[in-house]
């Protein structure tokens, strides 16, 4: 097919199955689960594969990966997270959450069904295209890192030919800042890397009348966060996109006395794994020192997080490319700043040459304009079928 051609398909096959789909975003919806518990997710996409003719493997419990091989050619792929949240839905509607506490207020659930939606319309329609696409169905990106794990147990290998790779890779975040209609394109570094702290300030109690006989964990703690935030403001680069945050700061049981611990915890985000690393190490290197001339000792424990989504640019062209010649130049929003928020997708992104886009959900009229995350978050629908449509040209327009 030529690219009028491929856009003429993808009108007609995406209209074809749009009702379908809705149906089945609205049931995962209604049935949430949390990383690595999200077993009945799982068999709803292994049923649907079943029933499509397509062959898939299990891995790291819940994850699934899917192949459509179909004669010699290049190899794509896509990734879908499925994992949902901690969190109480408040949406009124009929495809509520099922499961107080739980919620698809990422967008996973269309994510999911985006994925399916173009792996039926590729399956149903071999003669039309050439080469092996690949469909990864990824568990726990809210918790622990389900794509590196993915990836360890083999996700990226073929059985039977060791020597195939993939040659693009393509994935999409539902994305409530951007009107519908539009897709989000961000060359470069796209999202930030991170890690997590815990520490813990010891000093000594005593009187909160004598506190000349103790050490004040409090106060120590207070200037630790005053540290903390030095080491961004005077140490590093200003040029260089860093944050420290301190999110829990707890120590202290009564009035009357001078509190002997305070436990922090926080994260760090930075735009380079080189700043991530110098951070953690000036940490761990001064703090120590530091407190102790505060007559105090501190324990720091930093646990590192995912890696940066860096998009490859002659993916990311081609994505503009196919955005503007499937639905116009005024579909395209190019992006430009990073976000400082994480997204295990690196890890893919590590391996195959790929990009992480956009895609706008966001209707003011309808009421669409919560964020992620936010116990009112949801879609507009029709971004379904412009997901489907953009993934189908994404992967048509790399095999043809």
């Amino acid at each position: 097919m030529n690219s009028n051609e491929i856009n003429k398909f993808i009108e007609e096959n995406t209209e074809k199955i749009y009702d379908e789909m809705v149906k089945i975003r609205r049931k995962i919806h209604m049935n949430p689960e949390l990383g690595d518990e999200e077993f009945e997710t799982s068999k709803t996409i292994k049923e649907f594969l079943n029933n499509n003719g397509i062959e898939y493997e299990e891995i790291i419990n819940t994850g699934i990966v899917a192949t459509i091989y179909n004669r010699e050619g290049k190899t794509a792929a896509t990734r879908a997270d499925i994992d949902a949240l901690p969190i109480f839905e408040e949406n009124e509607v009929e495809y509520k959450s099922k499961t107080a506490g739980k919620m698809h207020a990422c967008g996973h659930d269309a994510h999911m069904t985006i994925q399916m939606g173009v792996a039926k319309i590729l399956a149903d329609n071999k003669d039309k295209w050439h080469g092996t696409v690949r469909f990864f169905f990824q568990p726990a990106e809210e918790t622990d890192g389900g794509a590196d794990r993915m990836i360890k147990a083999g996700a990226l290998k073929f059985k039977g030919d060791t020597d195939k790779k993939i040659d693009a890779f393509f994935a999409l975040h539902m994305a409530p800042e951007i009107d519908l209609g539009k897709i989000g394109v961000r060359y470069g570094k796209a999202h930030a890397t991170s890690a997590m702290f815990k520490l813990t300030v010891n000093g000594i109690s005593s009187h909160a009348a004598l506190p000349h006989k103790g050490v004040d964990a409090i106060l120590i703690g207070a200037k630790v966060v005053e540290f903390l935030q030095s080491i961004v403001s005077r140490r590093i680069d200003p040029r260089e996109e860093a944050v420290i945050t301190v999110g829990s700061f707890k120590g202290g049981e009564a009035e009357n006395v001078v509190c002997d611990k305070v436990e922090m915890r926080g994260t760090i985000r930075t735009m380079s794994q080189e700043t991530r690393s110098f951070i953690i190490e000036t940490m761990k290197r001064d703090l120590p020192k530091f407190v102790e001339g505060l007559g105090g000792s501190i324990d720091v424990n930093i646990r590192e997080g995912y890696a940066p989504v860096i998009n490859n640019e002659e993916i990311t062209k081609i994505l503009e490319e196919n955005v503007v010649d499937l639905y116009g130049k005024e579909s395209l929003e190019i992006i430009n700043e990073a976000r400082m928020d994480v997204e295990d997708v690196s890890y893919f992104l590590n391996e195959i040459k790929g990009t992480f886009f956009r895609l706008g959900t966001k209707n003011e009229e309808k009421g669409l304009i919560y964020g992620l995350h936010h116990p009112k978050f949801n879609i507009d629908e029709r971004s379904l079928k412009i997901g489907m449509g953009i993934q189908l040209k994404n992967i048509l327009e790399f095999l043809k």
